[in-house]
């Protein structure tokens, strides 16, 4: 199975400590066209909880919001 874009951007996010302004942009595309796999969920999941205890730092301030999930 191929990576994920998701879990691409994610993966960078860990190696360097930091979201970008850009990969938490395209993180959010691919939300909202519904194009993540299930994984993607666990993996959004983690990098939700490492932003929240500060290993991972936002380019873009400190509120979060990129993981209110569309419903439906």
């Amino acid at each position: 199975m191929a990576i994920s874009m998701i879990h691409r951007l994610v993966q960078s996010a860990f190696e360097t400590g930091c979201l970008s302004v850009e990969s938490e942009g395209l993180i959010r595309q691919v939300i909202a066209i519904r194009s993540y796999q299930s994984t993607d969920l666990s993996t959004l999941d983690q990098l939700h909880q490492a932003v929240r205890a500060g290993r991972i730092k936002r380019e873009a301030g400190e509120t979060l919001s990129l993981f209110t999930m569309p419903q439906g």
